[in-house]
């Protein structure tokens, strides 16, 4: 029997989650402008985005599978934490002072590596963890880790700029010192967190005879990628019909991060000048907004427990999809920043809903010796979605939407609304009931 933890040591176990998440906060709020600042065409962003959906697909399901038949003196999950966290951090620290673009393209495609290391071992960690009941609660934490780091890291900008340093001083490649500030706390955070984490909750060990069946199995490469097949044929049906929605909501919000900063720029400044005041403005409301509708999701995700407890994920994640896509409708509307925070409430609700629902449909659907391959390939059913957004939003967004990164907004927002209704089809096979 898997032994009850106290929710302190929840929080624990998923503290490592919030350095992780800090960075893919950075990354979402900074890239795009980061770029912009390089020199790169709007239209190009979602090619410069590649890097995050081609290694997620490549590297999760592999380092799932390889970590469910790993069997290190460190643990099964812990060396891929460990490994992931430290080239994440080195990654972070050399981002900001990217010369050219092509070598924050590079940096980029190293750190999401390292990121998806570390990212789908952690998943399997909590479910191997938890008892049953307690595996909602896990897996709603991390989403309220994912909101508060993502928080903080949308918003470490514009606290340095209130503590006092100059907005507008930057170096000679045009990126701002307040942004590379930011770059080198997540950097610290993305180690220290996960250390604490593996260090005060470690992994429970192996039995004894999980381990012989384990090693009687070696851990190679070409195992591992048989096990991914061989997972994918196998996948369960309820896993299967999420499909569609997970499509729908990924294009989605790819495409949000990717041109929100444009679209503010455009609506609040009238520019679309990376160089210009305006432009630098828009990148420090959108991190204002977005550690807005961060918090939202960290509040929400705590709140979702009990209303997932009684209602079930299937509904619960609908409503959220519905609410968010509404609230991308609105924003290219909105003149005045202040009422931009009125939209990230329904942003939030749905980004809590989707670090957290979709997983709790999910775990009881494949089997616990293989959590840690079926989480990588659940991850393909993001990546997949941010490929095609990346490989498809360059074919339309000058002829059909005229270059202008609200329309993209327009987009998102439908497909968003879209996913809500796929998530509904799903049925009944892929909810469950959330017990404490």
């Amino acid at each position: 029997m898997k032994p009850r933890l106290s929710l302190a040591r929840i929080v624990e176990m998923n503290l490592g989650f919030f350095g992780l998440q800090f960075s893919f906060g950075l990354q979402q709020a900074n890239m795009a402008p980061i770029y912009a600042y390089l020199g790169a065409d709007e239209a190009s962003l979602p090619l410069l985005w590649l890097a995050g959906p081609m290694t997620g697909l490549l590297v999760q399901p592999l380092i799932g599978a390889l970590s469910d038949r790993t069997t290190s003196r460190l643990g099964r999950r812990t060396p891929y934490f460990l490994v992931g966290a430290i080239l994440c951090s080195l990654c972070l620290f050399a981002m900001p002072y990217s010369p050219v673009l092509w070598v924050a393209a590079s940096l980029l495609w190293i750190l999401d590596a390292a990121n998806n290391v570390t990212m789908e071992p952690y998943r399997a960690y909590v479910g191997d963890r938890l008892t049953e009941d307690q595996r909602p609660t896990g897996f709603l934490t991390q989403s309220a880790f994912t909101g508060l780091a993502q928080t903080l890291s949308y918003l470490a900008p514009s606290l340095l700029v209130w503590w006092g340093l100059d907005k507008d001083a930057v170096d000679a490649n045009g990126i701002p010192d307040i942004t590379r500030i930011a770059f080198i706390v997540g950097a610290i955070l993305s180690l220290s967190t996960i250390l604490w984490s593996v260090l005060r909750v470690p992994e429970l060990p192996l039995t004894p005879d999980e381990r012989a069946a384990m090693q009687a199995d070696k851990v190679t490469l070409g195992g591992a990628v048989r096990d991914v097949v061989t997972a994918i044929r196998d996948m369960p049906p309820a896993m299967r019909r999420l499909g569609v929605a997970m499509l729908c909501q990924w294009y989605a919000m790819f495409a949000y991060w990717q041109f929100i900063a444009f679209a503010i720029a455009r609506s609040l400044h009238g520019t679309s000048d990376a160089g210009s005041q305006g432009f630098r403005d828009a990148a420090l409301t959108v991190g204002q907004i977005g550690a807005f509708y961060n918090a939202i999701a960290f509040v929400a995700a705590l709140a979702m427990v009990p209303v997932t407890r009684r209602h079930g994920a299937r509904i619960v994640h609908a409503v959220c999809l519905a609410v968010s896509g509404a609230a991308m409708l609105t924003i290219p509307s909105v003149a005045s920043e202040q009422w931009l925070y009125l939209p990230m409430v329904g942003i939030g609700l749905g980004w809590a809903s989707m670090m957290g629902n979709p997983y709790v449909m999910l775990t009881d659907t494949v089997p616990p010796p293989r959590f840690g391959i079926y989480m990588g390939i659940f991850n393909m059913f993001i990546v997949i979605p941010m490929m095609i957004e990346s490989v498809t939003v360059p074919l339309f967004y000058h002829p059909l939407l005229g270059g202008d990164a609200r329309g993209m907004l327009y987009v998102a927002g439908a497909l968003m609304i879209v996913g809500a209704i796929a998530t509904m089809r799903v049925g009944a096979r892929a909810r469950r009931s959330v017990t404490a």
